[in-house]
């Protein structure tokens, strides 16, 4: 099953959950620089889930890009991932409009950690098609931040009970590590272009 569909649906719903995020941001009450430290708390949980959703756009181009088909199991994984993904502007909003209470930032955190376990869900299932010799498992190796993530976000979801900005630092944290680019999946990648322009 050709891959194009997968990879172009799942740009557009990425796109349009930025654009949804976007579009909660409202202008300052008073054209005044304390106008603008009234929205912080606001441009900050924009910036925290823009950050995720572009970490996931990164990963998800360069996975598929290593993966050579999908299945009707890697369509539906793929969907469970958008899922979860289309909830950040819902549990942004409401941590935001709550000023960071306890609950809403705790349901930031579970959504946080339900989108990584179905990333790694897809990423399972799209090498499990592709075999372990395929190079989609050779680039992620034992991927130790994929399996890290959800141990941290569990840290980060135990730690709002006690205080919820040290959930967010927590989460904050995590988006932190996943910015420092992997450069072996970034070389399999790169190795695969190579070898699909000379074989064109």
């Amino acid at each position: 099953m050709n891959k194009n569909r997968l990879e172009a649906f799942s740009d557009g719903v990425l796109a349009i959950i930025i654009t949804i995020m976007v579009l909660e941001l409202h202008v300052p009450e008073e054209p005044t620089w304390e106008g603008v430290a009234g929205i912080l708390p606001t441009l900050f949980s924009y910036l925290l889930s823009f950050v995720y959703v572009g970490i996931y756009w990164n990963n998800h181009h360069h996975m598929i890009h290593l993966a050579s088909r999908v299945n009707g199991g890697i369509l539906w994984a793929n969907l469970h991932l958008l899922f979860w993904l289309s909830l950040f502007p819902f549990t942004t909003r409401w941590m935001d409009e709550s000023g960071f209470m306890q609950v809403p930032v705790l349901l930031y955190g579970i959504n946080l950690l339900l989108a990584a376990i179905a990333y790694f869900i897809l990423e399972r299932r799209l090498i499990a098609v592709q075999g372990r010799n395929g190079a989609l498992a050779k680039a992620v190796g034992r991927d130790w931040k994929g399996k890290a993530s959800p141990l941290i976000y569990l840290l980060g979801i135990g730690l709002t009970l006690v205080q919820p900005l040290l959930g967010i630092a927590v989460y904050t944290v995590v988006a932190l590590i996943w910015l420092v680019p992997d450069r072996r999946v970034e070389h399999f990648v790169a190795s695969t272009h190579d070898s699909d322009f000379r074989n064109g």
